[in-house]
């Protein structure tokens, strides 16, 4: 564990000197708290954004596709049960997007 040194006025150490007693712990604990949360909902927020450029990112791709998110084509059912058909056309999708 690194430990660091920071400078606060008097009023703020003598509030956090309170609240750490309050909470039964120590004003270093209470400060390491802080910075646990800082820096995790920068995570979260960071991983939010990703998540998000990632969904833009597919529905992009479906659109240039020439679909739009929650369309579809309805097959026959023979069309439906034509496997190789399937696979032909999952084939020719994954080429499609190598290329790009």
């Amino acid at each position: 564990m690194k430990n660091i040194t920071v400078s606060v006025d008097e009023e703020t150490y003598r509030a956090s000197r309170i609240r750490a007693a309050e909470a039964g712990t120590s004003v270093s604990a209470l400060t390491r708290e802080c910075l646990k949360v800082i820096t995790e909902t920068r995570t979260e927020e960071e991983r939010f954004q990703r998540l998000r450029r990632l969904q833009e990112e597919v529905l992009e791709s479906i659109r240039a596709r020439g679909g739009r998110p929650g369309s579809y084509r309805k097959l026959t059912r023979e069309e439906l049960h034509d496997r190789d058909a399937r696979r032909r056309e999952h084939e020719e999708d994954l080429r499609r997007d190598a290329l790009r």
